[in-house]
């Protein structure tokens, strides 16, 4: 009850509030457990059970905060199920809850500890095919992803939007028949030059 009345007073962004950048591609810069869309992204820890540090900025805490305990319980189902940590650059549905979107698509970036490898570059992309790939399977038209990796794992920003544009055009051109819309949600002022600059502008 408590979920619901905080998500009412909330101002939610729904698609139609939104203009495309490019077709298919939006830009929004703003929480993103306030999106009315198919899917959000979690960037998500290899335990996928939210993070583990309270009251902590990071948008996995975000996600689960909002959404409840009821995606939590989700998460630790599946990787019950599962019996291992959930692989870098692959993805897992749930429902979103308490959020307004209809589900979360969880997928884990690769930690940069040094200059980015190739590896690192293919596993980031592989996130970004990962989701899309998942929420096509799902039927879903509509996914708004966060910037993967650029946060506690230190994925360069400008490095890190140049493969998500670049692996969303050609996820959409070649691949897709229910995904019509990405949306790339920003929320530092960076992030939100980076991708306006690769994008195009208003």
């Amino acid at each position: 009850a408590f979920l619901q009345a905080e998500l009412a007073e909330k101002n939610i962004t729904r698609l139609a509030d939104l203009t495309p950048r490019q077709p298919g591609r939006y830009l929004w810069q703003g929480d993103i457990t306030t999106l009315a869309v198919d899917a959000i992204v979690n960037a998500a820890n290899r335990q996928l059970l939210g993070c583990f540090v309270p009251c902590h900025g990071c948008i996995d805490n975000a996600i689960h905060s909002a959404a409840g305990m009821e995606l939590r319980q989700a998460c630790a189902q599946l990787m019950a199920r599962q019996g291992h940590e959930e692989p870098t650059g692959q993805a897992k549905l749930t429902p979103g809850y308490h959020l307004p979107c209809r589900y979360v698509l969880h997928t884990v970036g690769p930690i940069i500890t040094g200059p980015v490898t190739r590896r690192d570059q293919a596993l980031l992309a592989s996130c970004y095919r990962a989701c899309l790939a998942l929420a096509e399977a799902h039927g879903l038209a509509s996914v708004a992803f966060c910037c993967i990796s650029t946060g506690e794992f230190h994925f360069p920003n400008q490095e890190a939007a140049e493969i998500a544009v670049r692996t969303v055009r050609e996820f959409l051109e070649q691949q897709t028949t229910s995904v019509e819309r990405v949306i790339f949600n920003v929320f530092k002022d960076l992030d939100a030059a980076i991708y306006r600059r690769l994008l195009g502008p208003d």
